[in-house]
């Protein structure tokens, strides 16, 4: 399968499906890690510019570590607009380019405007990506992706539907998180957050939900022509 992780910001994935993305490579296919953000505004030091390179550095050192091909779409942060056509035709692009049988991207109702907007931005772009009319630099596909919606911050008003074992891929999760070494030390000096530990006391807070070690959890969309009798997740 080739599978389509699509979020806002350059850490979003890693943090809340990266031991899913990374068992999914594990198990042999094939991977794609797109942030729509470039991460511009995550600092009160580093400067827009000088920040936005150094958190695309970072998102691509994660995603090899998970084993996927990372995109950037380079929309600055607080940017990120379902409705703003230029954009939906980037996200158009990574999905045609990527082709997935299945797509991961946030909660339509997660904690700030950008994780909602790149949420719409999955699920409409996902049927753009199949009108033949529609230009872009590649050509357009056949079939609608189906949708996984990924963990909230800290699970808060997210109940999942479907869990994902990730105790052999925990290790692998968090030294993808610690790539983004600007976010962490942002976030431990400004909000007082270890994220790594965090996420994975999340993570062992699904398992504990589903009889695992560490888990994490999914909602999956239900709606016409998404839907597939297949297990999706790995």
């Amino acid at each position: 399968m080739n599978v389509l992780g699509l979020c806002a910001h350059p850490d979003d994935l890693d943090g809340c499906c990266g031991g899913t993305l990374a068992k999914y490579a594990k198990l042999g296919h094939k991977v794609f890690m797109c942030n729509i953000a470039n991460g511009n505004l995550g600092h009160k030091i580093i400067m827009p510019d000088e920040l936005s390179a150094i958190r695309k550095k970072e998102a691509a050192a994660a995603a090899a570590i998970i084993g996927a091909e990372h995109f950037c779409l380079d929309v600055g942060d607080a940017m990120v607009d379902a409705g703003n056509r230029e954009v939906q035709l980037r996200v158009v692009e990574v999905i045609r380019k990527t082709q997935p049988d299945v797509i991961i991207t946030h909660n339509p109702e997660d904690y700030m405007s950008d994780h909602k907007q790149a949420s719409e931005l999955a699920y409409n772009a996902s049927f753009m990506a199949t009108l033949p009319h529609l230009e872009t630099e590649s050509p357009s596909i056949d079939k609608v992706a189906p949708i996984f919606f990924m963990e909230t911050l800290a699970g808060i008003g997210f109940m999942p539907t479907e869990y994902v074992d990730i105790t052999d891929t925990l290790e692998t999760k968090l030294r993808a998180i610690e790539c983004h070494e600007s976010q962490l030390k942002w976030l431990k000096e400004h909000d007082g957050i270890d994220f790594v530990e965090f996420h994975a006391t999340c993570s062992r807070f699904r398992g504990l939900q589903c009889g695992a070690q560490y888990a994490e959890g999914f909602r999956r969309y239900q709606g016409w022509p998404r839907m597939d009798c297949r297990r999706l997740l790995p």
